[in-house]
């Protein structure tokens, strides 16, 4: 989808939210507006009836005070005729009573412990009726029998007279009686004469608001319902569904007092009319009856002198919702209209403002084209004005950085070149690992040292490493991976054929841009003739050293010979042996055979094999050896060693030649005499030895070079015998360092590891042993 039909839809979708949104809150609106609007009607209404109610109640009031007027009148005059017991009045007296003054019937009510019942009537349905469960009736028969003044608010109250309202006849419900009570002092009965006439039915029928609430319902076709609801008896377990209730059917207390019940549901409208009536304000359910949505309100009424009451008014939801409908449907109508305009105008103007940006978009493609010109016309000041500007020069920039990338690609092409060149054309092997130990690239001189072909090599990765430099390799791998910083180191590797190759081997990590390893580059070189070269050098060095001490050692035994020659001259002469001086010519052999003795252990090729030995006798046989040497030239020896055993692993005869070296060299570098000082001490696990002398001392610019092959500041020098202490002292796993001041001597300080008895120490000394027999 374009930008303009994604504009245009944009503002189309935004247009329709809108106009929903509108739609919503109005629908919303109009739906409370209007269910406010019912319930306030539906509120008129039921206080409209309740006035008319109201107002016949005072037209009723009015007529049943007259007829209980004529009532007491009757009662007054029935009193004059009847005798004042109770026992000797007939009930055919009192039909004739009746009769003669115009009522219904005459009732006489006695009372009884526990009860006030008619004890005799003209009815004879009246008989035995009980008046204990006839409520504030029953409070005005005791009052009356008491000659107080009835209290009770209901009915009509004159002296020793109450008359009740109008009032269904408990002996024959069809009829509406109205009742008169009269109570003379002198008797012991009350009178009751009462009228029972369809007139009175009718006339409470016609003063019943009935008539006022089936006009209501046709002024207001939407009502289904208006019903007057007594709070004391609505929604009692005996009540039916339509509102009736046998154990309460008089006028005073059935539920329903006027209207119907037909859109009830009483244990729902019976919480609704007592929060009515607790809070005192109209409340309104939505609500379901008889498969219809309606709107129930209950008002609650308040009556001066009498008990309150609601008026339920039920509403068809129907003429809510054809309003909204209704409403609904022009607004939609009118919403479609809006929307089709507004998508014309939306898909033009999206066209207006997407027109740069198809400019810039064409543009863009011609770039990723490789097409940078001609440049974008820009024709306004606006944000996509300054973007044409930024694209037209993004895109100048691009094509000098093009045409200067083309050229760093050729270089890069040809110094590729170059380095694949040189890493092939090199004599030393390299090779390069992943993480995994696979193998990923070779060059030329791997396949001839190794055997092994690039294609070998990286279908399945050679063994190389023997088992005895396995752990030193992943030893030296894993410092790599910490950041460690190694040197070469010489070892062993394996070829294709099995064979062992004595090589030096670098080794530097690769890692990525995040600083994590991902390769190894390992660079081998043979070392199998630079080692053989260096061992005939050592050798070399070693017989020079013999030749040299020859004449030391000759001086040495021609002292002991002259000694031995005199005395066999003396003996011969006296031909008598003398004991003593037998025992100082087997002294001198003795001193002539540890001369000769030491002499051939230095000369003579040995077997080398490490054994634990105290550097302390060994350093004083070496000045023993020198000592007829350092007497030609005038030199002193000073020895200072610690009182503690100096005990390390180690070849005597390769350390001996390694001290006579640099004794030597002490001896050499003093012409004039000196003192050449040797000291031993123990520096925790290490037994360090420092060799010094008192001569001129080796300048700065020549230490660095100190241990180089062939490099030496004296005439008669080859320059071997220091390189050769040096790789001797590193096969014992030590150091050695020269310090010297010019002017002021030279001091060389030997450092070896002291031994120990355990395992690991003998795992060493195995290693230098074969380290050294490969050197000898």
């Amino acid at each position: 989808m374009s930008i303009k039909n994604k504009l245009a839809a944009i503002i189309f979708g935004s247009v329709l939210i809108i106009l929903a949104l509108n739609l919503t809150l109005n629908l919303y609106a109009a739906r409370d507006n209007l269910r406010s609007e019912s319930v306030n009607n539906m509120k008129m209404t039921a206080l409209q009836i309740a006035v008319s109610v109201e107002q016949s109640s005072y037209s009723s009031n009015y007529v049943q005070h007259q007829i209980a007027q004529n009532l007491r009148l009757a009662a007054i005059m029935a009193s004059e005729e009847l005798d004042p017991d109770i026992r000797n009045v007939e009930n055919e007296q009192l039909v004739a009573l009746a009769d003669k003054l115009g009522v219904s019937n005459i009732s006489l009510l006695v009372k009884t412990d526990d009860d006030i019942v008619v004890a005799k009537s003209s009815d004879p349905s009246e008989l035995g009726l009980s008046t204990r469960d006839m409520g504030y009736w029953y409070v005005a028969f005791h009052e009356l029998f008491a000659g107080q003044k009835v209290t009770v608010e209901q009915g009509q109250s004159f002296e020793n007279f109450w008359s009740g309202p109008f009032e269904y006849s408990t002996s024959n419900p069809e009829y509406i009686e109205k009742w008169g009570y009269y109570h003379d002092p002198s008797t012991n009965y009350i009178i009751d004469p009462y009228i029972r006439s369809t007139s009175v039915s009718d006339y409470v029928k016609i003063m019943n608001p009935e008539e006022i609430v089936q006009r209501s319902k046709e002024v207001n076709p939407g009502l289904l319902e208006i019903t007057g609801i007594n709070p004391q008896t609505f929604g009692s377990e005996s009540m039916k569904p339509d509102g009736s209730d046998s154990n309460y059917h008089k006028l005073r207390n059935r539920p329903i007092k006027y209207g119907t019940y037909i859109f009830g549901n009483a244990e729902e409208d019976k919480a609704a009319v007592m929060a009515a009536l607790s809070k005192s304000e109209v409340v309104t359910l939505d609500t379901e009856a008889l498969g219809k949505r309606v709107l129930k309100s209950f008002i609650p009424i308040s009556q001066p002198g009498a008990e309150d009451y609601v008026i339920s008014v039920v509403m068809d939801y129907s003429v809510i919702s054809s309003v909204l409908k209704e409403q609904l449907f022009n607004n939609i109508t009118t919403s479609v209209l809006l929307l089709i305009v507004f998508l014309v105008c939306s898909y033009i103007l999206a066209g207006i403002v997407t027109r740069p940006i198809q400019h810039i978009l064409a543009k863009v493609n011609d770039v990723a084209k490789g097409k940078f010109e001609p440049p974008l016309r820009v024709d306004s000041r606006d944000e996509l004005g300054q973007l044409a500007h930024r694209i037209n020069a993004m895109t100048s920039h691009l094509l000098q950085h093009t045409n200067r990338l083309g050229q760093t690609l050729e270089e890069n092409r040809a110094v590729k070149e170059h380095l694949e060149s040189v890493i092939n054309g090199t004599s030393d092997a390299i090779h390069t690992v992943d993480m995994n130990g696979k193998i990923t690239s070779t060059n030329r001189a791997f396949e001839e040292l190794y055997g092994w072909s690039a294609a070998d090599a990286l279908a399945a990765t050679p063994y190389l490493v023997p088992a005895t430099a396995q752990k030193q390799e992943e030893t030296r791998l894993a410092e790599l991976k910490e950041g460690a910083v190694l040197p070469p180191i010489e070892t062993v590797r394996l070829k294709r054929d099995g064979s062992i190759i004595e090589v030096s081997v670098s080794t530097s990590v690769i890692r990525d841009e995040e600083g994590n390893p991902v390769a190894f580059v390992h660079v081998s070189r043979d070392m199998t003739e630079r080692n053989r070269i260096e061992e005939l050098l050592r050798r070399s060095e070693k017989l020079t050293t013999v030749g040299q001490l020859a004449a030391g050692v000759a001086h040495e035994i021609r002292n002991p010979l002259t000694t031995l020659r005199g005395f066999l001259q003396l003996q011969q002469e006296k031909q008598v042996i003398i004991p003593l001086h037998i025992e100082l010519m087997l002294s001198e052999l003795e001193r002539i055979n540890m001369i000769v003795s030491e002499f051939l252990i230095l000369a003579k090729p040995q077997a080398v094999h490490f054994q634990q030995k105290d550097v302390r006798p060994i350093l004083n046989d070496v000045i023993s050896l020198l000592s007829s040497q350092s007497h030609l030239y005038g030199i002193d020896f000073k020895s200072s060693f610690s009182t503690e055993p100096a005990t390390v692993h180690c070849e005597e005869n390769q350390l001996k030649q390694v001290f006579i070296n640099i004794v030597k060299n002490a001896i050499e570098a003093m012409p004039g005499g000196g003192t050449v000082t040797l000291e031993q001490r123990m520096d925790g696990d290490s037994v360090v030895i420092m060799i010094s002398d008192e001569g001129m001392g080796i300048p700065e610019d020549m230490l660095p070079k100190l241990g180089e092959p062939f490099y030496t500041n004296k005439e008669t020098g080859t320059g071997l015998g220091l390189m050769v202490s040096q790789r001797i002292i590193q096969a014992h796993k030590g150091s050695l360092e020269v310090r010297s001041e010019f002017g002021c001597g030279a001091e060389v300080i030997i450092t070896l590891p002291a031994a120990g008895d355990s395992a690991e120490e003998q795992g060493i000394n195995e290693e230098r042993s074969e380290d050294s027999s490969e050197n000898q």
